[in-house]
């Protein structure tokens, strides 16, 4: 069976997803629908980037542009399944073509609908779709849409790349404000936070890409690779993970405890998937956070059985290897 996955670039997760099928003996094909040469970007962030920007939306793209080259991709592969992620920048025109061309396609959202664009009657009209968020799958289903529950999970393509400051409590992402708010606070209290990503990075590079006239005020690195990214929170004393109000957890959830990580996160629910204080740490504000930081600080041999319990419980349940297999069902 031929695969396509149709998949925004974002640090090589679809073709991490590609790979799990392909495991699986899937005929896979990744098509990057964001990928595009420097001039290229240079002229969406310019057209597109600052325009939304000053709008407040979330437009990056000329859906026009990456409308044409989906649809040409999948006339060149003509595949027997198609599986779309996020997708919302795909015009119409795409999934007019995936209804004619695939047996089957699936469409799956690592993102809340509200913070997309996609126009979800046109893609459920020929996609069954999964999302990471339990709230959307009610809604979904509520109004007789073919949605199912799927959760991210540990990309084991990516390996751990470098060796990191282990007496350093990290965040790797981007910056929204409950994680400058979080993390704002550890810096006031003497917690040695760095953070890494163009968001936080006071490089005047990073101040133009990201449209910044002000320093986030948090030490911080630059870009870092998805392996670094990886090395980063294995090596680290300890990783944030802060949600805010998405209702899905983060790849970071399944990733940091799939590398022997240990990690804070400001979830209780988190229970679905880890359990609070033997496999993953849990915080209620940023004094909570605090105290956890300082505890592991004092004593990081402490948290060893808890970092390997963490790898264990993912290694044999939260693999993007398992939700291929969740997914496969819904083509049969």
């Amino acid at each position: 069976m031929r695969l396509l996955v149709v998949t925004p670039s974002f640090h090589g997760y679809g073709n991490a997803i590609g790979d799990a099928f392909a495991r699986k003996g899937y005929d896979v094909i990744v098509h990057r629908y964001d990928a595009a040469p420097r001039v290229e970007k240079a002229w969406n962030k310019i057209r597109y980037e600052l325009p939304a920007k000053v709008r407040g939306t979330q437009g990056h793209l000329s859906s026009e542009v990456v409308t044409k080259r989906a649809i040409e991709r999948l006339r060149t592969v003509r595949p027997d399944l198609v599986l779309t992620i996020r997708g919302d920048v795909l015009g119409p025109d795409y999934w007019a073509e995936v209804d004619r061309t695939a047996k089957h396609s699936v469409a799956w959202l690592y993102d809340e609908l509200r913070r997309m664009t996609l126009d979800i009657d046109i893609a459920a009209a020929v996609s069954t779709v999964i999302t990471y968020s339990h709230d959307d799958t009610a809604e979904l289903q509520a109004k007789g849409i073919d949605a199912h529950y799927v959760p991210t999970g540990f990309n084991l393509s990516t390996k751990p790349e470098g060796h990191w400051p282990k007496g350093d409590v990290t965040f790797v992402g981007s910056n929204l404000p409950a994680r400058q708010q979080l993390l704002s606070t550890l810096v006031k209290e003497g917690i040695p936070v760095v953070a890494y990503g163009r968001e936080w990075s006071d490089h005047p590079v990073d101040r133009m890409r990201t449209w910044r006239a002000k320093s986030a005020g948090i030490p911080a690195r630059r870009d870092v690779t998805l392996g670094e990214a990886y090395g980063i929170m294995r090596d680290s004393a300890v990783t944030i993970n802060v949600h805010g109000d998405q209702d899905g957890f983060t790849m970071r959830t399944f990733e940091a405890c799939g590398l022997g990580g240990l990690q804070i996160i400001d979830r209780d629910d988190v229970t679905e998937f880890y359990e609070p204080g033997k496999e993953v740490l849990v915080q209620h504000s940023a004094e909570e956070a605090t105290e956890l930081s300082r505890r592991v600080l004092s004593d990081p041999n402490r948290m060893i059985a808890m970092r390997r319990a963490a790898k264990a419980r993912t290694i044999a349940e939260h693999t993007l290897d398992h939700r291929a297999a969740t997914i496969e069902k819904l083509w049969s």
